[in-house]
């Protein structure tokens, strides 16, 4: 079988469910700083985001001013909480060990996060030298600027066209297609929400798995159908 020229998997949400942890710790700073927000309503909007940015959109529609303070303390209590709950998504694994070609992952968190999520759970062997955070890129942009998905696909050669990102959020597939890759969605984490797949759908999606279980003949279906056309 043909084999995609790069695979590249989001982290967070996508291999390990670390995406309702933050939402908690930043939801209940939020609330705290004077905008009352639940995690879940956290995830569902603002997902793919980093806090900064989602401060700032916040700021920007309520008028609400922030300690640039928050930042960094949300940054320490998640990592905490991280190191302490994050597990690996149920069958992360194999499906990351199906992709017998190259393989890496494209993230808004820092290299320094990624590692210690991956290296709890056992998912950092898979990857190595291939983690490519967008604070990391020359640009230092993070998604939904397509910068960090270039930088990993010119720095390992792939071919856009033939290069599948597997995302969770809208934020994140925009920034894939605005790189030119293909994409596929993953609604398995537990902040996904009513609705979740169609988001990702009208976002630029090709197709949406919510199983790793699916993602091989996905894969392998969606090579089939473009090399048909």
């Amino acid at each position: 079988m043909t084999q995609p020229d790069l695979v590249i998997f989001d982290c967070d949400g996508v291999l390990v469910d670390s995406e309702i942890i933050a939402a908690r710790v930043e939801a209940e700073l939020l609330t705290a700083a004077g905008f009352p927000i639940e995690p879940e309503e956290l995830a569902e909007t603002y997902a793919g985001l980093t806090f900064k940015d989602i401060m700032l959109r916040i700021e920007e529609q309520s008028q609400i001013p922030f300690q640039a303070s928050l930042i960094s303390q949300a940054e320490s209590l998640v990592d905490r909480r991280l190191q302490a709950e994050v597990r690996a998504i149920e069958g992360a694994h194999e499906a990351v060990a199906s992709v017998t070609g190259p393989r890496c992952i494209c993230s808004n968190s820092s290299s320094e996060r990624l590692a210690m999520m991956l290296e709890k759970t056992r998912l950092l062997p898979f990857f190595s030298g291939r983690i490519f955070s967008s604070f990391d890129t020359p640009s230092k942009k993070p998604k939904p600027a397509p910068d960090v998905f270039l930088h990993a696909v010119n720095t390992l050669g792939a071919n856009p066209a033939r290069t599948f990102v597997v995302e969770d959020s809208v934020h994140g597939i925009s920034g894939a297609k605005a790189a030119g890759l293909r994409v596929i969605g993953f609604t398995g984490a537990s902040h996904s929400y009513p609705g979740h797949a169609d988001a990702l759908t009208e976002a630029g999606a090709e197709t949406v798995i919510r199983r790793w279980a699916d993602f091989p003949g996905v894969v392998a279906a969606l090579l089939e159908w473009s090399e048909d056309a």
